[in-house]
């Protein structure tokens, strides 16, 4: 509807207060228009595209690594990339439940892969069922909650549709094609890890052969078929995390011998407690083998294959995004669950407290606030994640959350909203699969500024067995415990402080 607000001077028409007041009532009008127009500009909600990988830690060309991965390296230039996320627990199920549900693995009372958060927590709060309860579409493909080894498998009541391909055995993702199989160019590392061919598959391979492939297909698809109600859409990839079987392509993008130089030395100090058995890649410990020096790089070349494979699949749903038409209006997020191990420190795998394991990648891409692009040093967690998706799509915060929105970090990279980030991880770090059933200890670390430090505490009394002080000014890679130092002294008693602060 068209108004006219026009006016003519009309002899014997009132004069000057004739056009005072239809001045009064024009501004009046326009006022009410443009409430109502906020009011329909806030109706508008954004969308959300959660897109998290598994077992990897920040090797993007975004931070500084020899990593080629393009697409998340544009997606981090448009965005705000934290250079200090940390994980909660430095393995699946653990780590997802608590980014999930923005609590503490503690506060579950989840620390392994065989109990799902809902046995103990069932009327917990997730991320994806806190937006569907305030009228989004909440999809899943791929990966998101842990799922093969529990009893439940993920978590139905937080989708609008059933999840696509969530629930699966990294060892079962074998090529899958139409015909013969072409030949595994991957040799040396036969008998390593899951059965079959070995931990590494080199095959000249579609993307689709993969889980990922297929992951990032069904991604796409969904994405051309939301309509007019906001979607949360989380894309869970399998990838990089073992098996190490990209396709060929994605091996050919680098030359082993020019790939980082492994070091593989154990932190000179450290608490026997620090270690694992590294059974998810070298398998059973009976069996195990020390890899030789041409094994471990061909499954650290596979690592590299994996995460660009990966990179490849995130570039085709962020295309779709694009082609879309609603990237304007979409929060795009990036993450992992938790980091990951090649070899160094001795170490294959993950389920360490050391920088390796519990720092992430992080981006977040926001249209809807005043925010990056650009880097931020700024200490973080997985549990800021829920309230800060809350925060940026106008929710309410759900009770019970325990990590601050990232808000005022997304908006200015130099705030600081924590002084600390903490990781913990029980010993053994299976002790689910010992006849014990229950930990003998847990390793609680907390991350400042300039230092890493762990105390190893007994399970049942809470004493502290065994402590761990590594500082970033010292020695790079975490290769010197200096807890009993004289000289850190200070460090050590402001880090014991940050660790039992609340």
């Amino acid at each position: 509807m068209l108004l006219d607000f026009s006016f003519q001077w009309v002899p014997g028409g009132g004069g000057l207060m004739h056009v005072v007041w239809r001045l009064v009532v024009l501004l009046v009008v326009s006022v009410c228009i443009g409430r109502l127009v906020a009011a329909e500009s806030a109706d508008v909600r954004p969308n959300v595209l959660f897109i998290m990988a598994d077992d990897y830690r920040p090797e993007l060309g975004a931070y500084g690594s020899a990593a080629l991965t393009p697409h998340l390296d544009r997606l981090a230039a448009s965005a705000r990339l934290f250079r200090r996320a940390y994980c909660q627990q430095a393995v699946c199920n653990p780590s997802r439940s608590s980014l999930l549900t923005g609590r503490r693995p503690d506060s579950l009372q989840i620390w392994n892969n065989s109990v799902h958060f809902r046995e103990r927590n069932p009327d917990v709060m997730t991320l994806p069922l806190w937006f569907r309860r305030h009228g989004y579409q909440t999809r899943c493909a791929g990966k998101i909650f842990h799922n093969w080894h529990t009893k439940i498998h993920g978590d139905p009541v937080s989708w609008s549709a059933p999840e696509f391909l969530h629930f699966a055995n990294h060892g079962d993702d074998l090529a899958r094609v139409v015909g013969e199989l072409p030949p595994n160019r991957a040799v040396t590392t036969k008998g390593f890890g899951y059965a079959g061919p070995g931990i590494c598959e080199c095959r000249d391979v579609p993307d689709e052969a993969y889980y990922d492939g297929r992951v990032a297909a069904e991604a796409v698809r969904l994405l051309g078929e939301f309509g007019d109600q906001p979607f949360f859409l989380a894309v869970g990839f399998w990838k990089p995390h073992a098996q190490f079987n990209a396709p060929q392509k994605y091996w050919d993008l680098y030359q082993r011998d020019e790939l980082p130089v492994l070091d593989g030395r154990r932190p000179e100090g450290a608490v026997e407690a620090a270690f694992h058995e590294s059974t998810e890649v070298l398998g059973p410990v009976a069996q195990q083998k020390v890899p030789s020096a041409a094994q471990a790089a061909e499954m650290r070349h596979g690592y590299f294959a994996n995460i660009s494979y990966l990179d490849a699949q995130v570039g085709k749903v962020l295309g779709a995004l694009e082609s879309s038409g609603l990237a304007d209006r979409t929060i795009v997020v990036f993450l992992s669950d938790h980091g990951y191990q090649v070899g160094e420190h001795g170490l294959w795998g993950k389920t360490s407290n050391f920088e390796y394991d519990a720092r992430v990648p992080l981006l977040i891409r926001s249209p809807v606030q005043q925010s990056g692009p650009g880097e931020t040093s700024s200490l973080v967690e997985l549990i800021d994640v829920f309230p800060t998706l809350a925060e940026l799509c106008g929710l309410p915060q759900p009770a019970g959350l325990e990590g601050v929105s990232l808000v005022p970090v997304l908006r200015d990279g130099g705030m600081r909203v924590k002084a600390a980030a903490r990781t913990q991880h029980p010993r053994p770090a299976y002790y689910d699969r010992t006849p014990a059933g229950e930990p003998q200890l847990m390793g609680y670390s907390v991350r400042t500024e300039s230092a890493r430090y762990t105390e190893w505490r007994d399970w049942k009394t809470g004493v502290v067995q065994g402590r761990e002080l590594y500082l970033e000014s010292d020695e790079p890679g975490e290769l010197r415990n200096v807890a009993g130092d004289v000289a850190a002294a200070d460090v050590l008693r402001e880090c014991e402080r940050l660790l039992r602060q609340d």
